[in-house]
């Protein structure tokens, strides 16, 4: 029994006003974390532009693409409409954005031949999703309990969500469907189950689920 104690998420709960001000945070688009996301994107860009992978990790660390993703999941599991809606609207204008910039950025610049980094952006499997899963549990948990640890910087490495976007812009700038179909794919399936894991995160955690 005191195994199984060791187990129980429920005591080390945030309450729900803070966590939905902290997830209210990371939806937002505009202002700082607008151009937090630009900057964001161009760094991806001349990751994958340069194969290197640790300009790539440094852009998944600062992108907030994240934040509409888990508020959408959030919404969900609090039957909240208001952030669910809010949500999917930044989610989209963010991925609009994010696009718009990377093959604006493979238009202008001279590669037309994809780097190795372009190319593991291009056909998901079944490690991705799980991986996607993962860090979205870790990811609500982070930010809903108390014991929160250094978690949310290795999940975003983690879920790639950047890297996966400015390859569908490579794909759009050398009109190649492969790239562009297939990094947009990957980037759908870690969309939809980091969201799926904050919304069983929330279930679990108990938070309320009325309509609101």
């Amino acid at each position: 029994m005191k195994l199984l104690s060791s187990f129980r998420l429920v005591r080390e709960r945030e309450s729900l006003p803070f966590v939905r001000e902290e997830i209210e945070k990371g939806i937002e688009l505009s202002g700082t974390n607008l151009w937090i996301l630009v900057f964001a994107i161009l760094i991806a860009s001349l990751g994958l532009h340069t194969n290197s992978p640790a300009v790539i990790v440094g852009a998944m660390l600062i992108s907030p693409l994240m934040g509409p993703i888990m508020g959408l999941g959030f919404g969900m599991a609090i039957n909240d409409f208001k952030l669910l809606t809010r949500s999917v609207l930044n989610f989209l204008f963010a991925s609009s954005v994010s696009l718009t910039i990377s093959t604006l950025f493979f238009l202008v610049t001279p590669l037309h031949e994809a780097t190795s980094e372009l190319l593991h952006r291009t056909s998901p499997n079944i490690y991705d999703v799980l991986i996607a899963f993962f860090g979205g549990m870790a990811g609500m948990l982070a930010t809903s309990t108390k014991l929160k640890g250094n978690v949310i910087p290795g999940v975003a490495i983690a879920t790639a969500l950047m890297p996966p976007l400015c390859t569908a812009g490579f794909g759009l700038a050398n009109w190649n469907a492969k790239y562009f179909f297939g990094a947009l794919y990957l980037f759908l399936i870690n969309s939809i189950f980091i969201a799926a894991a904050t919304f069983i995160i929330g279930r679990i955690l108990r938070f309320g689920r009325r309509w609101h």
